[in-house]
């Protein structure tokens, strides 16, 4: 979990976006998604039309911006929540649902106080932004779940 006070967990996830690149992760194996106000980035590539925005989905040869309520199938090996709630009800079901997209890692950027609690089990943690370098190249959790950073 990356935790960031409110208003900055999309700054929050930028920099995790960033992280992941330069640890060698490909453009294309991460999703962000975003439980409140769509991405900026999200935006502008919407403003080139739905078909191209959705196409870029099926290409898979870049990040993919998306709001949680995604409305088509969608897993890449990472996914990045903007979790833009600090109510713990739905902090957690935005969790489960981003879960859904995500093979081998999930990072929760936001409020994520109130989820340590909810989520026992299932955490790898809070972590700072130097020490998410050395969890993203790899990271599974058991039973086939993606791991919850």
């Amino acid at each position: 979990m990356l935790p960031a006070r409110p208003g900055a967990a999309l700054e929050r996830a930028d920099e995790a976006v960033d992280l992941l690149l330069d640890a060698g992760r490909e453009p294309g194996e991460i999703l962000v998604l975003t439980s409140g106000e769509p991405h900026p980035w999200q935006q502008h590539e919407l403003s080139f039309g739905e078909e191209r925005y959705w196409a870029q989905l099926a290409e898979g040869g870049d990040v993919f911006y998306a709001g949680l309520e995604l409305g088509r199938p969608a897993r890449r090996e990472v996914v990045v929540l903007v979790l833009e709630t600090t109510d713990a009800g739905s902090a957690v079901l935005a969790v489960e649902r981003a879960r859904g997209h995500a093979v081998s890692l999930l990072l929760v950027c936001g409020a994520t106080g109130g989820l340590a609690g909810d989520l026992t089990g299932d955490l790898t943690g809070e972590v700072a932004g130097g020490e998410l370098a050395g969890l993203v190249t790899g990271a599974h959790a058991a039973g086939g779940q993606p791991a919850l950073v």
